[in-house]
């Protein structure tokens, strides 16, 4: 039977999936932050790694990030809420085989993770053309026209830049995006670490300057 860890960090939403896939694949255990799912990976050995996209600390794409630097044949498999182009290509780009959205049944949860371990590329049906789209355009830019500085940044660490850059609030990002205040502060720190920039009026103009707003 196909194995497989769930990384998420809602409690119950973990439950769900454990419940939705008892008998269908082997689940060897179950994790809600980076560091707690890299270590529970690398101790298993599952087939597959079932991981939410936005979760703190980096989300999946980090998750992935270490684990590939010490498992790099390890297969994962995204399962998020969200449908955002932005978010579906940013976790195919960090090594992620497929992506599903939480609106799929058991079943096809199961099958998916089966076709994962199998080898294969797994989408839900309006995201696989996302990813052609993104990577057929990528291929088409010049490589000046690639931002490594952007690539860089994880799903939630755009979308707080951009609100930052549209001049909203710190609690009024936390209440747009349903996270707490501490966590979009994590995020602003993050960004700016990772931009080597100094404040939030140097975020703004660095995201005006890409034309990451409208």
């Amino acid at each position: 039977m196909t194995s497989v860890v769930i990384v998420d960090d809602h409690h119950l939403f973990r439950a769900g999936v454990r419940a939705e896939l008892d008998g269908l694949v082997d689940v060897l255990g179950d994790a809600a932050t980076v560091e707690d799912a890299v270590r529970m990976v690398l101790d298993a050995k599952p087939d597959v790694v079932l991981l939410d996209v936005q979760m703190p600390g980096g989300g999946g794409v980090e998750v992935i990030r270490q684990v590939a630097a010490r498992a790099p044949g390890q297969r994962f498999l995204a399962l998020s809420v969200s449908d955002a182009a932005e978010d579906v290509i940013a976790i195919i780009r960090s090594g992620a085989r497929g992506y599903v959205t939480k609106t799929i049944s058991g079943a096809e949860l199961a099958d998916a993770v089966r076709r994962v371990a199998e080898g294969d590329a797994v989408f839900s049906p309006r995201l696989a053309g996302f990813v052609l789209d993104a990577f057929a355009g990528a291929a088409s830019l010049p490589p000046a026209e690639v931002d490594p500085e952007l690539d860089q940044l994880s799903p939630r660490e755009r979308e707080v830049l951009r609100h930052i850059a549209r001049g909203y609030l710190y609690k009024e990002i936390a209440l747009r995006l349903s996270i707490s205040q501490k966590t979009v502060e994590a995020h602003v720190s993050a960004v700016l670490r990772k931009l080597q920039l100094s404040n939030r009026h140097e975020l703004s103009r660095w995201a005006v300057e890409r034309r990451l707003i409208e």
